[in-house]
């Protein structure tokens, strides 16, 4: 009985005691934390500002980079274009050398149509005429023998008739056509329009001299059509050569 007794007051006193721990920890749970000192940093504060701090780094660094990636980018752009105007300034150079080249060959070309043109109308009776020219060879051997017939006499009268053609005849041909005779006789001796048949020394030469010619030379305006057949008279220390 004692030993009851005894617990009953101990057990009272906890029972006591128990309802003032809880209203403390219902005072305490809703009272609002006590605010951290002025001053002081949290922790998550800190974690939270250090992302951003990151993400304005890569920020600046990827404009960074576009910034040089566009610098760049100008500069092989500038540089290619000034090799593009380099490449075409030679080309133009090129192609306008070609041009002038081929504008004087087609220049040069028309000439020379225009000339051969012409050449070909001017001489387009060479064959004809040097035909022409041994009649008229004939003409004048026909003369040579008539010119010694008796003055007045029938042969004289045919001689003056001969004589008359082969006058018109070669006026005609050289006003017309333009065939001329070129005199030989006396000259000094040119291979160019001389064909030399025969030659003899003289001492009253100093150079070749066409002494004697058998058969008249004939040109057509400056083309020589037949070349005059003469005698040469070579000067006497030149005679054995």
């Amino acid at each position: 009985m004692k030993k009851s007794a005894e617990h009953k007051p101990e057990e009272m006193k906890r029972e006591s005691a128990a309802p003032g721990a809880d209203s403390a920890q219902k005072e305490n749970a809703g009272k609002p934390r006590d605010a951290a000192p002025a001053g002081s940093v949290s922790a998550d504060s800190v974690s939270a500002s250090a992302p951003e701090t990151d993400n304005a780094s890569d920020q600046e660094g990827t404009a960074s980079a576009a910034a040089q990636a566009g610098a760049s980018s100008d500069e092989k752009a500038g540089t290619d274009l000034t090799e593009r105007i380099a490449d075409l300034e030679k080309m133009n150079a090129q192609l306008q050398d070609q041009y002038l080249r081929k504008a004087a060959d087609f220049d040069n070309y028309r000439k020379r149509m225009i000339r051969e043109k012409q050449e070909a109308i001017d001489y387009a009776n060479t064959n004809l005429l040097s035909d022409l020219v041994k009649v008229l060879d004939d003409f004048d051997r026909a003369i040579e023998s008539g010119s010694t017939l008796e003055a007045g006499s029938a042969g004289a009268a045919f001689a003056d008739g001969v004589v008359m053609i082969r006058s018109q005849l070669g006026g005609m041909l050289q006003s017309k056509y333009g065939l001329e005779y070129y005199p030989s006789l006396g000259s000094v001796f040119d291979p160019n329009i001389h064909e030399a048949i025969a030659s003899h020394p003289s001492p009253e030469v100093s150079e070749p001299t066409v002494s004697e010619e058998f058969m008249k030379g004939y040109r057509l305006k400056d083309r020589i059509v037949r070349l005059a057949k003469v005698a040469v008279s070579m000067p006497a220390e030149n005679a054995g050569d």
